[in-house]
């Protein structure tokens, strides 16, 4: 998937890689995509509650090798 933005918050926990995400996601201009990188268990549900608090689109999420990779859409 095409991004224009990366952030690594791997190895962080709850709230911090939410945290950086939103500031990253004021950064970008909307319709721009963040894709996220994210160790934290935690991150899937995390990541589904922001996206419906915050209006940013969670375009897709995915697991490998116990790295979370996320892609958000800015509102």
């Amino acid at each position: 998937m095409q991004f224009d933005r990366e952030l690594d918050v791997k190895g962080l926990n709850c709230p911090l890689p939410i945290l950086r995400t939103k500031k990253a996601l004021s950064e970008m201009s909307s319709g721009q995509v963040l894709r996220v990188l994210a160790t934290d268990p935690g991150a899937v549900k995390d990541f589904q509650a922001f996206a419906r608090q915050t209006g940013n689109q969670l375009l897709a999420n995915a697991e490998t090798e116990q790295v979370f990779e996320f892609f958000f859409k800015r509102k």
